[in-house]
């Protein structure tokens, strides 16, 4: 699930993110507008939908209503990625639109290099969500099998009875949190750097 998430996130906000940056369309502020007022909304508002419309398709008690919104973006991440590609110097695009680039190369090999520091920072933050998620798994999900970490550890805090067996949820607490853990040790110098550079629009 955290694999899937992060794969799809970062495609789909880096799109929408270098869409809403260097891309004229008709609309477009407007549309960036709307995608900044989605981050008022609860999770709770459109649980409820949600939960039908993938009955509806038979996707439930599968990874897929996890990973596929994924690819549509997130619009945090969106905003920080239009916020990096904004300080990109417009002179770096018009000179590769010059030598014949079209606009999904540029992206690629400008826009996407240049912005690695944004790149691991929403890597990061897609892992924690979708590493410590607990009420789409708890919606979406019936298999014990295929309970991800964090309602593992839910199931395993009401397994003894209503008994909670304290040194072992703390072990088992200790086992889940070490992938984050390590992974912030191993990224710490991109994330910081991105928050910076996303922070201050040049």
């Amino acid at each position: 699930i955290a694999t899937g998430g992060i794969v799809g996130t970062l495609i789909g906000s880096a799109l929408a993110g270098y869409g809403f940056a260097r891309l004229r369309f008709p609309g477009r502020d407007f549309l960036f507008f709307v995608n900044l007022t989605t981050l008022m909304l609860p999770a709770w508002v459109v649980i409820v939908p949600h939960f039908m419309m993938f009955k509806w398709i038979g996707w439930l008690d599968t990874y897929l209503p996890f990973i596929v919104p994924a690819f549509f973006g997130n619009p945090f991440h969106i905003f920080l990625f239009r916020q990096s590609f904004l300080g990109v110097p417009r002179e770096l695009e018009d000179a590769a639109r010059i030598d014949g680039c079209s606009t999904l190369r540029i992206f690629l090999q400008i826009f996407l290099p240049l912005s690695r520091p944004v790149v691991a920072t929403v890597g990061i933050f897609a892992f924690y969500y979708y590493w410590n998620d607990l009420l789409y798994p708890l919606v979406y999900l019936q298999s014990q099998l295929k309970f991800p970490v964090s309602l593992g550890l839910r199931m395993f805090q009401g397994s003894n009875a209503g008994m909670i067996h304290y040194p072992r949820m703390m072990a088992a607490s200790m086992i889940a949190m070490m992938p984050p853990i390590i992974l912030f040790l191993l990224a710490q110098r991109l994330f910081v750097q991105g928050v910076v550079i996303t922070g201050v629009e040049k």
